[in-house]
């Protein structure tokens, strides 16, 4: 009998608290543990551990081995439950089928030792066996101000990793958001990175790197098959040396990745700050940029991207871009901050030996697309090119930025969730009108399913982040390219809404209650 006892209290939901005992406690919460890492310890596959509100210091030991359907460890109140350490917060080091959702997690402050999160396998004798770490989850966290090194490191043979719908904010030095680093299968969704060290009490010293990297540099046998899609890109305080999103970076004599998919993503040129291209590659192979809308006015060296060999890097092969946005409302596409000349791309002859350009759209506020006879990749390579306003909104410096203040628990706009700051970006600065030209001008044949809202794409698939679905044309009624509140007054109450919608129009509903498919289209409107 007390054994069958044992195994009802360590089974369902465990919890988690800053008064709990590790010692005495039983999980329950009346009498919680203290430390996740001793919950994990004590979990089996299917639990769910919740963890109370307040400050947890020390090192998160993300381990134990769930293969079926895995544990959770979750904060009971969203982001109410902050990790903090003067070293590595959260560690993965050996663990399998772990899902961590909802926390506030960051360095203790200045002096601490590198890397906020890390997640590699230690398992065996060698990285990325068959009995590798994997299938971690990071969802629904708040990863922010590193006095050290990366945010997330995703390294040394692990596998399987989710990094999903996440806020990152504040790396330090020349490091990244996210390093991706020697591993297979790591898919980045849904996730909004961006820095504003001032809002943190931080000196901007404008010498931190990519948001995002993917690369090989510790000559492991692969790095490959990486998703980077439906994220945002936003107030660029780097070097003017790094990207949004870089493949390749150490110059190794291999590929430093290989089967890279960049999509859907929205990247926002609102910094006054210069950085090398919004997206790079040195050393890749089989990479794929589509479906990315880039926005603004984005000081760089080369408006959409650079690639290039480091080092000793092979020449690049096989780089393809479809279906992509690229506009500068301010005619200014590749100048620096302080001008200069523009510049679309820096591809340097010789260095990729593969690409292709095709159905993309370019817009430099009415003035000429650069052209430069010194690099491999131009607009005119470009045989299905659009050119033209495609009637996005123009990002300003001063747009509010998702930056969450733990004191009030909120965001700068009032929302409460990430999902929510995802949302208000991509419905401001991804959309455009039923009249754009990038209607309808995508190639279909290199189009995902969905768009960056969710959103299902039509046979004929629009150009960018976004899709202008046939229901929400028609329910733009004011033409702005959003659906709003007088749009919404003259839809009888039974009519439910799929496509853009404007967050402000709807103060206090949660939007995603608001995107659901009507029935049919005839429904929505019975004249398309």
């Amino acid at each position: 009998m007390a054994s069958l006892l044992l195994f009802f209290c360590l089974c369902g939901t465990h919890y988690v608290a800053v008064g709990g005992d590790d010692s005495n406690g039983d999980g329950s919460s009346t009498f919680p543990w203290a430390t996740i890492t001793h919950a994990l310890d004590m979990s089996q596959d299917g639990d769910e551990i919740l963890v109370m509100p307040g400050t947890y210091n020390g090192r998160v030991r993300l381990r134990g081995v769930f293969p079926v359907s895995g544990v959770t460890v979750r904060s009971q109140v969203p982001y109410a439950a902050k990790l903090r350490h003067n070293g590595t917060v959260v560690t993965s080091y050996y663990g399998i089928g772990i899902t961590l959702e909802g926390f506030d997690v960051a360095h203790s402050g200045p002096g601490s030792a590198a890397l906020v999160v890390q997640i590699q396998d230690l398992r065996g004798d060698d990285p990325g066996g068959t009995d590798a770490t994997s299938f971690i989850t990071l969802r629904d966290n708040i990863f922010h101000d590193s006095y050290n090194n990366d945010l997330v490191k995703v390294n040394y043979g692990a596998r399987d990793i989710l990094i999903e719908g996440n806020l990152f904010f504040n790396q330090q030095g020349s490091d990244e958001h996210i390093d991706i680093n020697g591993v297979i299968r790591v898919e980045v969704r849904e996730n909004i990175f961006f820095n504003a060290f001032e809002m943190s009490g931080r000196t901007n010293l404008n010498d931190t790197s990519s948001y995002i990297v993917v690369k090989n540099s510790g000559s492991l046998p692969e790095c490959r098959d990486i998703a980077i899609h439906r994220n945002v890109f936003l107030n660029w305080q780097g070097s003017s040396g790094s990207n949004f999103v870089l493949v390749g970076e150490d110059g190794k004599p291999h590929f430093e990745a290989e089967q890279v998919l960049v999509e859907n993503n929205l990247m926002i040129g609102n910094s006054e700050n210069t950085m090398r291209a919004a997206f790079g590659v040195k050393g890749g192979k089989d990479i794929t940029f589509r479906h990315n809308t880039i926005i603004g006015d984005l000081p760089s060296l080369a408006f959409a991207m650079r690639l290039n060999q480091e080092g000793s890097n092979p020449a690049n092969e096989n780089i393809l871009f479809y279906n992509n946005i690229w506009v500068d409302p301010a005619g200014t596409m590749g100048q620096t901050a302080s001008g200069g000349s523009s510049d679309f791309s820096d591809t340097p002859i010789g260095e990729t030996v593969s690409f292709e350009l095709d159905h993309n759209l370019y817009y430099n506020g009415g003035l000429a697309i650069p052209i430069s006879g010194d690099d491999l990749i131009n607009m005119d390579d470009d045989v299905n090119a659009v050119e033209g306003d495609p009637g996005l909104a123009v990002p300003a410096p001063g747009l509010m930025l998702p930056y969450w203040n733990s004191a009030s628990m909120e965001f700068l706009s009032s929302s409460e969730r990430i999902d929510e700051e995802f949302e208000r970006l991509a419905s401001a600065y991804a959309v455009f009108p039923p009249n754009s030209l990038a209607r309808d001008q995508a190639r279909s044949d290199q189009s995902p399913v969905t768009d960056i809202l969710g959103n299902l794409r039509e046979s004929a698939p629009d150009l960018g982040a976004f899709e202008l679905t046939a229901c929400s044309a028609a329910l733009d009624l004011s033409g702005d390219g959003l659906i709003t509140a007088e749009d919404l007054s003259v839809l009888t109450p039974q009519w439910r809404i799929q496509g853009p919608i404007g967050i402000d129009a709807f103060p206090g509903v949660d939007v995603r209650d608001l995107c659901h498919m009507v029935d049919t289209i005839e429904q929505c409107d019975p004249g398309i």
